[in-house]
C-alpha cells in the first residue's frame, strides 16, 4: 500500500497527486513538492488515503515536506518580487519588438528560478531578451510559452452566456472538441459564435455533448412525422433538447409552429408509408398483381493484381504490333 495525496498549485484547478511518505495531511495543509518548474508550495486538496501499487499507473514523486512559517513568509516576498520582475519583462519585450503577450512571472519557493509566462502564435526567437534579463535578476531564468486556453484560464474574463469562463471556475481538463459537436446539439456553425475567449471552440460543447446524446435517444429527432392538436400530420423542422420544445411545418407557406413533448405524437413507420401511398398512387380494384421474377446479373469478377498486370502486357504487346503492321504497309505503298 502507497499514501498519496492530492495537491494543487496556486489558482490551477488541476489536482496532481504524490507520494506522501510518513505525512498524514489534511484538506487546506501547506506542502512543499519537487515539480517540473523546482521547488514548489501547494496546497492539498485531498487528504491522505491508501492507495495499491497495483492501481497506480505512473510513478509518484515524493513530497518533501510540510510547509513552514518561513515557507510561507518567502511565498508572499516571491509574489511581490513576481509583479516587479513581469513589468520589466514587459517593457523589455515591448523595447525588442518581440510577438509574444506577456502573461505573469513566478519564482521558486527557494528563489533559484523565476520563470516568465507568456503567448504567441509562433515560435520566438528571445535570445537578445534572455541576455538582459539574466544580468537583472541574478539567477536562473525560463520563458515558457504556454497555449491559448491555458493563457485564458489565467487571465480569467466572461463567457457568451454571461457567466464567469468554465475553465476559471471549475473544469480541471480541457477536453476535445469538434465541430461535429456542436452540429449535433443546434449550434450555429459560425466559428465566431462558438469560440471563446482564447479563440477555441467553447469548452462547455465538450461536457455537454453526452447530455444531448441522450436526449436524442428519448426525443424524436429532425424529419420525424407527428401528429400535433392543429395537425394530424407534420414533419418536424427544429427541436430544442434543453427546453423540450419542437417546430413542426404544417403548411407549405406557413411559418413553423412551436409544441412541447406532450401535445405532440409521433407517428409510426407504417402509418408514414400508409400516408403516403395513398397521397401518391390511386389503385385499380381490377389490377392484377402478378410476381415478376428478375434474373440475377452475376456479380463481376475481381482480378488479382497479377492478373491484372499481365492484361496490361498483353495490351500493350498488341499496341506494338499494331503500330508496327502500320509502318510496314505505309512503307510497301510508298514504294509502289
Amino acid at each position: 500500500m502507497v499514501k498519496i495525496v492530492g495537491i494543487q498549485f496556486k489558482e490551477t484547478k488541476r489536482v496532481y497527486y504524490f507520494n506522501s511518505l510518513h505525512y498524514n495531511f489534511k484538506v487546506g495543509d501547506k506542502v512543499i513538492v519537487d515539480t517540473v518548474r523546482g521547488l514548489e508550495i501547494g496546497t492539498v486538496l485531498i487528504p491522505t488515503t491508501l492507495k495499491k501499487k497495483e492501481d497506480i499507473e505512473f510513478e509518484l514523486k515524493d513530497v518533501v515536506r510540510k510547509a513552514t512559517d518561513k515557507d510561507l513568509a518567502n511565498e508572499i516576498e516571491n509574489i511581490e518580487k513576481a509583479k516587479v520582475a513581469f513589468e520589466f519583462f514587459k517593457e523589455k519585450a515591448i523595447e525588442f519588438n518581440l510577438d509574444m503577450k506577456p502573461l505573469y512571472a513566478e519564482y521558486t519557493i527557494d528563489k533559484s528560478k523565476v520563470i516568465f509566462y507568456y503567448v504567441s502564435e509562433d515560435r520566438v526567437d528571445f535570445r537578445d531578451l534572455l541576455k538582459v534579463l539574466a544580468p537583472e535578476f541574478k539567477t536562473r531564468v525560463e520563458l515558457r510559452q504556454i497555449g491559448s486556453r491555458e493563457a485564458a484560464r489565467i487571465i480569467g474574463g466572461l463567457g457568451t452566456c454571461g457567466r464567469e469562463l468554465c475553465c476559471k471556475t471549475h473544469l480541471t481538463n480541457f477536453n476535445f472538441v469538434t465541430m461535429k459537436m456542436a452540429k449535433e446539439q443546434g449550434m450555429s456553425l459560425n466559428t465566431a459564435k462558438i469560440s471563446g475567449c482564447c479563440g477555441k471552440l467553447m469548452c462547455c460543447i465538450a461536457y455537454e455533448n453526452e447530455m444531448y446524446k441522450e436526449l436524442k435517444k428519448e426525443l424524436p429527432g429532425v424529419g420525424t412525422f407527428v401528429e400535433t392538436p392543429t395537425c394530424p400530420r407534420c414533419k418536424i423542422v427544429s427541436v430544442d433538447y434543453i427546453k423540450k420544445l419542437f417546430k413542426t411545418q404544417e403548411g407549405v407557406d406557413t411559418m413553423p409552429i412551436v409544441h412541447t413533448l406532450d401535445e405532440i405524437k409521433v407517428l409510426d413507420k407504417e402509418d408514414k408509408i400508409i400516408n403516403e401511398t395513398e397521397e401518391t398512387v390511386e389503385l385499380d380494384e381490377n389490377l392484377e398483381i402478378t410476381n415478376v421474377v428478375e434474373e440475377e446479373t452475376p456479380a463481376p469478377v475481381k482480378k488479382s493484381k497479377y492478373e491484372k498486370r499481365m492484361q496490361n502486357q498483353r495490351n500493350r504487346k498488341n499496341k506494338w504490333s499494331t503500330w508496327l503492321w502500320r509502318i510496314k504497309n505505309n512503307s510497301k505503298t510508298r514504294c509502289f
